[in-house]
């Protein structure tokens, strides 16, 4: 197999690269039918679910509240972010083609970075709004208002975007003069600053200034919040308070210790141990498991969710 092309011409910033080779998963390639299966149905199962949470989130009034409207913006976020990532790998499962042009390979690493940062900020937003709610429930109906959410929300991911974009057009300057294989089952950032052939110390650097960011402000807020929510919580007269105070944003936390485990097993790791180690067990959690269980947690741990599921469902049946 031809692991890359050259095009007639160079490319401005000097790559002679027409297209990257996705390694996946060599050892259990065997097995393309099964895996395409199996992560097919991951896949179809955690785009339903996520759906699902939108759909019901928009359909049912009693739902249209900042801590739903945040839950429905996750759910179609991680809609967007395995959409992402989760065809082209059932592809290579299917297909064997593991092939994917320079563009397409720098324009899903785009997406999937994008959204992951978007992804962090929003955790940090919802953090906030559960804080607001359990620890200032008074000034909360006035503060958190649906103007108030949509800019947040807004915030988010233009944040990301402008921090983002800056740094994938200057990974994609760089020259990739061979080996061209991506050990991973996506075009990951760090694999292809890794195998370019220029000085990369300055996108290093650059990387590694954006993910502290990035992902210190959203762990610090959070944290925050969370300490605040438990020390009210804590200090709340009746058990029966504190039951359905913790309730509401216990399975928040479930998805945070999931989100923050995952990213940390993967990109906390000596320098040296981090070149060209593709991680993909661990991105695996990030891009199918975790997806797959957020509307599981979401909907099994609220009884909101419950009863606006089965309004839903009762209206569907009497329309027929």
């Amino acid at each position: 197999m031809m692991l890359w092309k050259e095009m007639p011409m160079e490319m401005g910033n000097g790559t002679t690269v027409q297209e990257f080779t996705l390694e996946g998963f060599p050892a259990i390639q065997h097995l393309g039918k099964v895996l395409f299966l199996v992560h097919l149905l991951a896949y179809l199962a955690s785009i339903t679910g996520n759906a699902v949470i939108v759909t019901i989130t928009c359909a049912n009034s009693r739902l249209q509240t900042p801590m739903y409207f945040f839950l429905s913006t996750f759910s179609f976020f991680e809609c967007c972010f395995i959409s992402a990532v989760i065809p082209k790998l059932l592809v290579i499962f299917l297909l064997g083609r593991q092939t994917i042009s320079f563009l397409a390979c720098f324009i899903q690493a785009f997406v999937f970075v994008y959204l992951g940062a978007a992804g962090f900020l929003l955790i940090a937003v919802m953090s906030v709004d559960r804080y607001m709610a359990i620890c200032k429930p008074l000034h909360y109906p006035t503060i958190m208002n649906l103007k108030t959410c949509f800019l947040l929300v807004t915030a988010c991911f233009t944040l990301a975007f402008t921090l983002i974009t800056s740094l994938v057009v200057k990974v994609s300057q760089l020259s990739f003069c061979g080996p061209h294989v991506i050990p991973h089952f996506f075009c990951d950032l760090g694999a292809l600053i890794h195998l370019s052939c220029s000085d990369t110390k300055s996108v290093e650097m650059l990387v590694f200034v954006l993910a502290l960011l990035i992902l210190l402000t959203s762990l610090i807020i959070t944290v925050m919040a969370y300490s605040n929510i438990v020390v009210t919580i804590v200090r709340l007269p009746s058990a029966k308070e504190r039951q359905k105070a913790f309730s509401t944003c216990s399975s928040h936390l479930i998805v945070l210790s999931m989100i923050y485990g995952s990213c940390v097993f993967i990109y906390v790791k000596p320098k040296q141990m981090n070149k060209l180690d593709s991680n993909r067990e661990a991105a695996l959690v990030n891009t199918v498991v975790t997806p797959l269980l957020n509307p599981v947690i979401y909907t099994l741990r609220n009884k909101q969710v419950h009863q606006a599921l089965r309004e839903t469902m009762c209206r569907m049946k009497i329309s027929r």
